[in-house]
């Protein structure tokens, strides 16, 4: 016998939405972009900790095959860094007594590619000084004195005065002794400061003809699939992550390290890493990498080696009330964070190659100037997420302008699933609901129940993000449902779905519901003051139409479908009947 009152509601829509499949647009490019379900065993996780036997995430990431393999020099070894030195030829003078005898001699010029100075000691037998010899041999490296060794990979190309020793490096000069416009700019010794013309825009040669993406253009680098998801263990990450691999994408995820497991939400995704040598198995389609908004050194490293087609950036401390308790990190992981991969993309020289979405939120908006709200309606935010939020908001429209980045912001209202946390207001509503009917629980304490909210489903929600990075240009959407509820509504139909009836009495802190069902009427649901904002946002309601006109977004659920949803997804996992990953 079911636990969940029968309904005669549709059924809720099939996720992942199901979609025509599409012909081949290329060859030469990722060869497993054919569409499969999110389910099947092709799609698979691999994380470092979810297997007692498990390596490094970033040994296991796939190589990707291009249109063209990334050019290189001939007879050049890799160092490492991906800058092309040729270590054979790379020898470093640290001998200091060299350099101290051969001060007072006279300076050799060195020919660059086709001659090699010796210089050689004194005997010390019978003291006989050999003179200074030129020979002709282009395998030998050139001498490299132990005063450029620290700047020898970092410096870039100059176009004036050169070191001899060195082309790559300028000579040495202190400003303090005298200008580089005089004696120094044409004398031989070595002075203290190394000199740099204009700074390099790329760190590791990236952009300069000998990195990433040389080859493409923005549309065949797209159509390589390949996503950077940032805040993929969370409610639209874990979604997102669905939608794409159904796509045939392949998907790298940025996720913190904990003591404890935090990829619950994917769970199902994944397949233990030693059954991928079984006859029939695919390859991996999901990755997962440890990092941080806060590591500038890691978004780099990881943007460099996935080499991203796509990077939706999820990731936040989200939640509205203890952002004014954390009001600094929430600004650096909220705001600084979106900077720090938008800067990470563009250090990578893949500012005309990859596609940014920024998930932007309807708390820009906070205390409304108009109603309905729209990509024009002027923003006041009215909490440290809202406002570490529009910082983001425009350095991402800043990136689009200044570098040409295809950089969108997605503006989204509330949008809610069985896969939300447990802390938001949604789900706190729904989970209190279904062990108050199970008898697990008595009572829920609630704030503000007259705020207002358009609610919607994280499922459509996502299928926005995406399509908006297949649009024709980088543009700032809102995402809705254009419908507002209050917190009172969301309660009293959440206890109606499971036929449980509601009388609401008293006013102000002292409002509370009474359920009538039960002798004598019990109090279900009371006003906790604590739980009230310092600034509230009383009202939300967003107008999705630039959305709906040029990405074709449109939504499945409407809000009695979610609540729903949310209900009879508690229902079973408070009764143990499913595993709570939430």
């Amino acid at each position: 016998m079911s636990i969940i009152p029968t309904t005669t509601n549709n059924p809720l829509p099939p996720w992942p939405p199901v979609y025509p499949e599409q012909p081949d647009e290329g060859e030469g490019y990722n060869s497993e972009s054919g569409s499969s379900s999110s389910g099947s065993s092709s799609n698979q996780l691999f994380t470092p900790g979810m297997s007692n036997a498990s390596s490094s995430s970033a040994s296991s990431s796939p190589n990707y095959p291009l249109k063209r393999p990334l050019p290189r020099s001939q007879g050049v070894q890799s160092c490492g860094l991906g800058l092309g030195v040729d270590i054979d030829r790379l020898s470093i003078n640290t001998d200091f007594s060299i350099e101290k005898e051969s001060i007072d001699e006279e300076e050799v010029l060195y020919h660059h590619q086709s001659q090699r100075v010796h210089r050689v000691k004194p005997n010390q037998a019978n003291g006989n000084i050999s003179s200074t010899t030129i020979t002709e041999n282009p395998q030998l490296p050139y001498p490299i004195g132990d005063f450029q060794t620290d700047n020898l990979l970092s410096a870039p190309q100059p176009n004036h005065i050169q070191n001899q020793n060195n082309p790559h490096i300028l000579r040495y000069h202190d400003e303090s002794v005298a200008p580089l416009t005089q004696h120094h700019q044409y004398s031989n010794q070595r002075c203290s400061t190394p000199i740099y013309n204009d700074p390099p825009s790329h760190l590791f040669g990236f952009g300069h003809g000998m990195g990433l993406g040389d080859g493409y253009d923005q549309s065949s680098w797209s159509r390589r699939k390949i996503a950077f998801v940032t805040g993929i263990t969370g409610q639209d990450g874990s979604y997102l992550t669905e939608l794409l691999l159904s796509k045939g994408y392949t998907v790298h995820g940025l996720i913190r390290r904990s003591s404890s497991f935090n990829t619950s939400r994917l769970q199902h995704l994944w397949r233990d890493q030693h059954s991928l040598n079984i006859k029939g198995s695919t390859a991996n389609k999901l990755f997962l990498h440890y990092g941080d908004l806060t590591d500038s050194a890691n978004l780099v490293s990881l943007i460099a080696k996935t080499q991203p087609s796509e990077v939706y950036n999820l990731a936040a401390q989200s939640h509205v009330k203890v952002s004014f308790e954390m009001a600094e990190y929430t600004g650096d992981v909220d705001g600084l964070g979106t900077l720090r991969l938008l800067e990470a993309i563009r250090t990578c020289g893949l500012e005309k190659l990859t596609k940014f979405y920024q998930a932007s939120t309807s708390e820009l908006y906070g205390k409304v100037k108009s109603t309905p709200q729209n990509e024009d309606t002027p923003f006041h935010p009215r909490s440290p997420y809202g406002v570490a939020k529009l910082y983001a908001y425009w350095m991402t429209v800043n990136y689009r302008e200044a570098y040409g980045m295809f950089a969108s912001n997605g503006i989204l209202f509330n949008h809610e699933s069985p896969r939300r946390g447990r802390t938001f207001v949604s789900r706190k509503i729904t989970r209190a609901v279904a062990e108050i009917y199970l008898g697990k629980q008595d009572c829920m304490w609630m704030g503000n129940l007259d705020a207002k909210r358009d609610w919607g489903h994280a499922k459509d929600y996502v299928e926005g993000m995406w399509r908006m990075l297949q649009h024709d240009k980088a543009d700032d959407f809102v995402l809705a449902t254009g419908q507002t509820h209050t917190v009172r509504h969301l309660i009293s139909l959440s206890f109606s779905i499971l036929s449980i009836p509601l009388k609401w009495v008293g006013e102000g802190i002292d409002e509370h519901a009474i359920r009538t069902d039960t002798t004598p009427p019990r109090v279900v649901v009371r006003i906790d003051p604590r739980y009230f904002r310092p600034a509230e946002v009383d009202l939300l309601l967003g107008d999705a139409s630039k959305a709906e006109n040029e990405l074709g977004w449109k939504r499945y659920w409407d809000f009695e479908m979610l609540v729903r949803d949310m209900v009879e997804s508690d229902v079973r996992s408070a009764k143990g009947l499913v595993e709570d990953h939430n």
